[in-house]
């Protein structure tokens, strides 16, 4: 528990869903690029490791890590195959590496086949897959169909030699679905016309993709303003990215547990180097932390939030921000014991996702002594008072987060699992002693994610 207010300034790494993107780019780049800023956790780990796999290169360029040479490889991609013939990636828990790597396999010159946890079994495929086979690819299921494991290969080559190429997804379960067939598109040589069929769940994250293509020289026509369900068609143009210098932006959702302290325990705590403008959905704290009882000022490239302990209820549809999800929810519950109600919409594709946060989270918040109930597409939480337990993760980052914000104000919380963090903030617990300490007067110094090599933890993440 937090032992009073706090007045800390928490210094983040790099965006996870940047970092990804930025990597994916350089390895299919028209020259060596550099990556300054870069997230190194679990997740980049796997996606180094599978563009490894592909024939890209890397070279860090100091011991952090964070600043990376990245050398490209040749088209087509040369696999770097085992005994057996075949290129074998693993994904983790990664959802872009399960979703963005397969999409470059249907480019390679060998068969690669894509396996990851247990978890990430569960972790809905088909979409995907069934339009990489549409394009032409070779999709081998090894398990259940539409699931990891599965091999991806080039079929007769035929995506490399088509001038103009079109495609549906079905981008209800993912918005990672259209951003791997996007990030595609470039590579193809008259690039890609593409149309999801339903609704697509978290679209900041296409419009961070195709941000991020057009940053590096891509050009792409986006949907027509207004245009509804399986109406709207991105269009990819053909090139090769450019080479150069890039530099991420820090994890503003990663942010969110810190800036929510603030309103928990009380007092101000500041994250440095927030963008001005930003396509990550993290920027969606700015908004959504007065409506939860709040303040939250952007100065000078320092976002300060600013609370009193005092939480309100929120009705809020979280479509296009899912991932902030787990922490509204920790203020949305700590608010019900002070009386609140909150309705969060928006989110029935979070059921997919490292675990089905939907349930976990009603069960946790139950766990609790809370009110929480499922809903077709969200969660309502209903005023009720709390008290600890023993909290699970689920091998979850964000539900490990969800446990580290109510435990500022609930007593006697216990966690299984906090090291899941790994996947995307290695020395989170770091950190957040480092907040901790500040609380009451008790330090003034900022608070700074450690850089030491990412723990693989025992539940797989």
């Amino acid at each position: 528990m937090a032992a009073g207010a706090l007045e800390t300034v928490v210094e983040l790494p790099g965006s996870k869903s940047l970092s990804a993107r930025a990597l994916l780019l350089a390895a299919l780049a028209d020259a060596p690029t550099t990556l300054t800023g870069l997230l190194r956790s679990r997740d980049t780990e796997l996606m180094l490791a599978a563009l490894s796999v592909l024939g890209a290169r890397f070279e860090n360029l100091d011991e952090t890590g964070k600043h990376l040479r990245v050398t490209p490889a040749p088209l087509p991609l040369h696999v770097q195959a085992g005994p057996d013939g075949l290129g074998r990636i693993d994904v983790g828990l990664a959802g872009t590496v399960m979703r963005f790597v397969p999409a470059l396999a249907a480019l390679a010159d060998t068969p690669v086949v894509f396996d990851g946890d247990e978890a990430a079994r569960r972790r809905p495929m088909a979409p995907l897959l069934d339009a990489l086979a549409a394009l032409g690819a070779d999709v081998t299921h090894l398990g259940e169909p539409g699931f990891l494991p599965f091999r991806v290969g080039p079929g007769d080559g035929a995506l490399l030699r088509t001038e103009g190429t079109r495609v549906a997804v079905d981008g209800s379960a993912s918005s990672q679905f259209v951003s791997a067939l996007l990030l595609l598109g470039a590579i193809l040589p008259g690039g890609l016309e593409l149309t999801p069929t339903g609704p697509v769940p978290s679209l900041t994250h296409v419009a961070m993709t195709v941000a991020t293509l057009r940053e590096r020289g891509i050009a792409v026509d986006e949907p027509a303003p207004g245009a509804g369900d399986g109406e709207r068609t991105w269009r990819v143009h053909p090139g090769r990215p450019r080479g150069g210098q890039v530099v991420i932006e820090p994890d503003l959702s990663n942010a969110g547990p810190f800036l929510a302290a603030a309103l928990v325990a009380g007092g101000r705590v500041s994250v440095p180097h927030w963008p001005a403008a930003t396509t990550q959905a993290g920027d969606a704290w700015r908004e959504l932390l007065p409506r939860l009882g709040g303040e939250a000022r952007l100065t000078d490239g320092l976002l300060t939030a600013h609370g009193s302990g005092r939480l309100t209820g929120i009705h809020a549809d979280l479509s296009d921000v899912g991932e902030l999800a787990p922490t509204v929810a920790a203020l949305a519950t700590l608010a019900g014991a002070q009386g609140h109600t909150s309705v969060l919409t928006g989110i029935a594709h979070l059921r997919g996702h490292e675990t089905d946060r939907l349930a976990a989270l009603a069960t946790q918040i139950r766990l609790l002594g809370g009110d929480a109930e499922e809903s077709d597409d969200g969660l309502i939480i209903r005023p009720a008072p709390l008290h600890g337990a023993a909290l699970r993760s689920y091998a979850d980052h964000r539900m490990a987060t969800f446990a580290a914000v109510i435990g500022l104000s609930v007593e006697g919380v216990s966690l299984d699992d906090v090291e899941c963090t790994s996947k995307t903030l290695p020395g989170f617990t770091d950190l957040w002693a480092a907040m901790l300490a500040t609380s009451g007067g008790g330090g003034t110094g900022p608070a700074t994610a450690s850089h030491r090599e990412p723990e693989t933890p025992g539940d797989g993440v």
